[in-house]
């Protein structure tokens, strides 16, 4: 579960990192925007809330639940092989009065290889897991990176920041530089047509 929450932690980092996207120079404007939308569309300068992105973007939800899915068949698998061990270990200490001299230490030897062996298991799909995560951490960045590039010299913005309580670099936006709302909505739209 640990792991988890540091890929919501990591995932809220690298989505953060969108900071300053250079735009473009094509202003369009449309005449049935909504008020707040219209002064977005007249700045230069707009914000994403990265909470609201990540809590309503559908690719960012099936790529938490890959790797919840993920990290549990980890930890389920390594549960399964240390209660292995375990069983291991409790049937020499229940029969260590019966054994030789010999006999003990050959199994002491088996059971210390066999924790070693744990242990590097253990090691390799924690590391295995941070890549994948790392992986999924930078496609998830690239999507929302590329999309905001595309939509910036759309909408004619100069600068889009991101905002999150979690990294609050931005201490103030007036919501009428908001454009989370309809960014969601087109990134969830591309996403839809990708599943397809």
């Amino acid at each position: 579960m640990k792991q988890f929450t540091s890929t919501i932690a990591k995932v809220t980092i690298a989505v953060s990192i969108l900071g300053a996207v250079a735009a473009c120079q094509n202003k369009t404007e449309t005449k049935t925007a909504t008020p707040a939308t219209a002064v977005a569309e007249k700045a230069e300068i707009v914000y994403v809330n990265q909470d609201t992105l990540l809590t309503k973007y559908e690719y960012f939800k099936d790529m938490t639940k890959r790797l919840q899915e993920k990290g549990d068949a980890a930890k389920s698998d390594l549960q399964s092989k240390g209660q292995a061990f375990d069983r291991d270990v409790a049937d020499y200490k229940k029969n260590i009065a019966t054994l030789s001299a010999d006999q003990r230490a050959s199994t002491e030897q088996r059971l210390g290889r066999k924790q070693q062996e744990l242990q590097a298991y253990q090691q390799n799909a924690t590391a295995q897991f941070q890549n994948e995560q790392a992986g999924e951490n930078e496609k998830l960045y690239n999507k929302v990176a590329d999309f905001t590039k595309v939509y910036a010299k759309e909408k004619g913005y100069k600068l889009v920041l991101t905002y999150s309580k979690a990294n609050p670099t931005v201490l103030f936006g007036d919501p009428s530089l908001d454009v989370t709302a309809d960014v969601v909505k087109r990134l969830n739209d591309l996403y839809a047509k990708d599943k397809k």
